[in-house]
């Protein structure tokens, strides 16, 4: 019988950190998980981005279809016995009821990356991979409404994050924030007309 799939979801604006916090949590942790992101598909070139920054396909007209794709992967990592280190922005309403929905039957921990947004902001300025904007544009927008199993600031020490993190997680008691989250999208579903 496979084990219950662990996924530690951190969340936060383009260029908080996520992928930094996510690397030095899985170095630290105990048993292996797999870090998953967008990122790791359009850098590996699994996405053929050049092509869309470049016209020759529409964005806008895949996007939605990406997302689902990476969305419904998540599902199939998890339910085949993996564990996951997850960075992700919530970028669309729904995607949040969503997420909760597809990964009711894993053990989620949800945790929110906050940063100051003048260093989003420079930050993404050195990056140059990402459209100007857009880390402004998270920042004012993502963790709005949001509750989280924890709440980390990427001005901390990464390890000092990781360690808290690390610690949290194994200390964590259920029903975590996406078990909640799960059961409201049921509701406001149910009471949906159909």
């Amino acid at each position: 019988m496979v084990e219950r799939a662990k996924i530690i979801f951190i969340h936060g604006a383009s260029s908080s950190g996520k992928s930094t916090l996510a690397r030095a949590v899985q170095a630290r942790l105990g048993e292996p998980f797999w870090h998953v992101s967008i990122d790791h598909l359009r850098d590996s070139g699994m996405v053929p981005m050049e092509r869309f920054r470049r016209g020759d396909f529409s964005w806008k007209e895949y996007r939605a279809r990406f997302f689902d794709g990476f969305h419904r992967s998540l599902v199939a990592y998890a339910s085949a016995g993996n564990s996951l280190l997850l960075e992700h922005i919530l970028e669309e309403p729904g995607w949040v009821s969503d997420l909760a929905l597809m990964l009711e039957p894993f053990d989620v921990f949800f945790v929110g990356l906050h940063c100051e947004l003048d260093e989003l902001v420079r930050r993404e300025t050195l990056r140059a991979d990402r459209p100007l904007g857009s880390a402004a544009d998270d920042f004012h927008r993502v963790h709005e409404g949001q509750r989280y199993d924890l709440e980390l600031r990427s001005g901390q020490a990464v390890e000092d994050n990781a360690a808290q993190l690390i610690s949290a997680w194994a200390a964590r008691r259920s029903p975590s924030v996406f078990e909640g989250l799960a059961r409201e999208a049921v509701a406001t579903r149910a009471d949906q007309p159909r």
